[in-house]
């Protein structure tokens, strides 16, 4: 049975030395990154026999295994380094690159690594969204579903309720309620009365009723003229007779 062996991610890590920061050109950045505190070195690759056999990197063109080549240096602010499997002097195999950005190393993301990263974030906000949609969802039996949100009711709340105009009322509904109240006021007179705003209410019983003012006396002369004007109302005005031509 074969067995996959997966190494660690180390996506989400990065290491620097800041002792070697100033120092960092085309010529020591490999051995910056050899460094043994480094997590992304490899200590099992053939730089690290070159290394010990005191030998150039030249000879790694003639072994066979991992190694670590410059790819590209943009003094002194960046390096781009690669993890290869050679198989001949004429074949490799890309393994890894790491880039340097003013002295800290980082793993560059292969592209499955990317993709899966993308799709986690977007399958992660997805659900996020169907999840914040059904807390705002209610159902009933007799109604149904429908949205319930917070801040609809919010809205509600600040905004000011419009008021409704009061329609006047109609010839009809007053007489009628004119009547009414007039039946009601015969059935139940009031026993208390208010003369004046702010006074304090009276029974009815103590009311003074005032005396009604007593016929003047007419002159006889004033009387005859009246009856004048009476009788001559009563005859009405001449008639007018016809001329004869």
């Amino acid at each position: 049975h074969c067995r996959f062996i997966f190494p660690d991610n180390l996506l989400g890590i990065s290491w620097v030395d800041s002792s070697w920061i100033p120092i960092l050109n085309n010529g020591s950045v490999l051995d910056y990154f050899s460094e043994r505190s480094n997590p992304f070195y490899d200590r099992t690759c053939n730089n690290e026999v070159v290394k010990m056999q005191r030998m150039t990197l030249d000879h790694l063109n003639q072994m066979v295994g991992v190694e670590y080549i410059l790819l590209h240096a943009q003094e002194p602010i960046l390096f781009i380094i690669r993890k290869q499997q050679r198989q001949s002097p004429t074949q490799v195999m890309p393994l890894a690159d790491y880039y340097i950005i003013a002295g800290v190393i980082y793993q560059a993301p292969d592209l499955g690594s990317v993709i899966n990263s993308r799709v986690l974030t977007a399958v992660h906000g997805i659900q996020s969204a169907f999840e914040e949609a059904m807390s705002y969802c209610r159902y009933h039996p007799s109604k149904g579903y429908w949205w319930h949100f917070k801040d609809q009711e919010e809205r509600e709340k600040t905004k000011p309720k419009a008021k409704k105009k009061e329609e006047p009322s109609s010839i009809f509904q007053r007489q009628r309620v004119d009547a009414l109240l007039l039946d009601l006021r015969q059935k139940f007179p009031p026993r208390f009365v208010q003369q004046k705003p702010g006074e304090k209410p009276i029974p009815v019983d103590q009311i003074k009723k005032e005396p009604e003012p007593a016929p003047e006396a007419v002159k006889p002369e004033e009387k005859e003229t009246v009856k004048n004007t009476q009788s001559a109302g009563a005859k009405g005005p001449p008639e007018k007779r016809m001329r004869l031509q």
